[in-house]
């Protein structure tokens, strides 16, 4: 369906604004009242990673007139596969920065404002309130529920997108007009269950794909053209280069948009998403040791046995020495079992502690009471061991 523009015309653009989107200029359905919209409009975005990059370029590009970039993270090396908007000379550089620097470099007519904190309950309607549009280019179920409650709350519109490997979606949630998240997934998924791009990967040209695909739903939002996917949910597969829709229906029976909304203030994300399940923390709870442990009974040759239960091609990239591959999976179907050895202590590890948590309690559960996880897992071993291993 087609929405009204989302904001007014700025006053006039300059002569150098007009030889600068002239390209847009002369496209009738954008004109000169378009863009004097986008120079008028202020859009935050979530992220300046894999999908926020490329929204960003493109966003400044485009002649978004105030660009808010939430991020508190650091660029690392392992970002710059796919996080085009950082580069070899901004690693260890805070990433709003970075993408404001680069922003600078595209279109200096463009203001930046930066948000650098952690977004959260208690910062995230002030932060918003001061943008027409929000892009969403998180990658964690906490922020994705927050993002969407917080837009509801402020009736607010957001353009979604997420990532995985070779597959992408992208959507416009705005519940004034439609469906919100929640209508789309109204739980988290269970914790573990779908992998982060840190642990499954994410081929670096779908963030581009993704993030375009954003970027075109928030110029159409702005300016009021077309029809936004407001409703509806693209679906993207590399691999077989298809892209299919489907229609995604408001549901009255929404927690937070619906009828009689359940979810009236914003909650505790992390604990409503669960970073591992109650069983995993509880087994965790005096059952982790520390990388720098690990080396001590390694060093003391500790009758253990270590086991590694990340996946085939995560072992590849960098291991611990001495670890047994089992996966994960093999945990969850039970078959790793019969490959534990009674008589050694079980150690296991993944990429960062969440995966083997998980594991120690399906260990402990089958009676391997001493079992232990390794806190922190190969990321704490390369920092805090040897550092001159990989990390990824």
């Amino acid at each position: 369906m087609s929405l009204p523009p989302l904001v007014e015309p700025a006053a006039d653009l300059s002569v150098d604004e007009v030889k600068r989107y002239s390209r847009h200029l002369i496209i009738p359905d954008v004109g000169m009242a378009g863009q004097k919209r986008l120079k008028n409009a202020k859009v935050l975005v979530v992220g300046a990673g894999g999908l926020g990059s490329p929204a960003l370029l493109y966003l400044a590009a485009a002649g978004v007139g105030t660009l808010g970039i939430v991020d508190f993270d650091t660029v690392d090396e392992s970002n710059l596969q796919r996080q085009i908007i950082h580069g070899v000379s901004d690693v260890n550089k805070p990433k709003a920065l970075s993408a404001k620097e680069s922003i600078a470099e595209i279109n200096p007519y463009v203001t930046v404002v930066l948000h650098t904190e952690r977004l959260d309950s208690s910062n995230v309607m002030e932060i918003f309130a001061q943008y027409d549009l929000i892009v969403d280019g998180t990658d964690n179920f906490a922020t994705r529920y927050l993002v969407n409650d917080a837009c509801v709350m402020l009736h607010k519109p957001y353009v979604w997108g997420s990532i995985y490997r070779f597959d992408g979606q992208a959507s416009v949630f705005w519940a004034d007009h439609g469906p919100c998240y929640r209508c789309l997934y109204p739980e988290p998924p269970p914790p573990g269950m779908v992998p982060s791009c840190a642990e499954g990967g994410v081929l670096g040209v779908l963030c581009a794909s993704i993030g375009s695909i954003q970027v075109n739903e928030a110029i159409k939002l702005i300016a009021g053209i077309g029809e936004p996917m407001a409703g509806r949910l693209m679906i993207y597969e590399a691999l077989e280069m298809s892209y299919r829709t489907v229609r995604v229906n408001k549901d009255p029976e929404c927690a937070v948009c619906g009828k009689n909304p359940t979810v009236t203030e914003l909650i505790d994300y992390d604990a409503f998403c669960g970073a591992v399940s109650d069983e995993a923390a509880e087994a965790a709870a005096g059952s982790t040791i520390t990388a720098t442990d690990l080396k001590g009974m390694l060093d003391r040759n500790e009758n253990i046995f270590l086991v590694d239960v990340r996946e085939p091609n995560e072992y590849e990239i960098v291991s611990i020495p001495g670890a047994t591959l089992i996966p994960k999976g093999e945990f969850l179907s039970g078959a790793a079992l019969e490959q534990l050895p009674q008589d050694r202590r079980v150690v296991l590890h993944c990429k960062s502690g969440a995966r083997s948590a998980e594991c120690l309690a399906i260990v402990k559960n089958a009676g391997f009471s001493d079992a232990v996880h390794v806190g922190g897992g190969v990321l704490a071993w390369v920092s805090q061991v040897d550092p001159g291993l990989p990390s990824y």
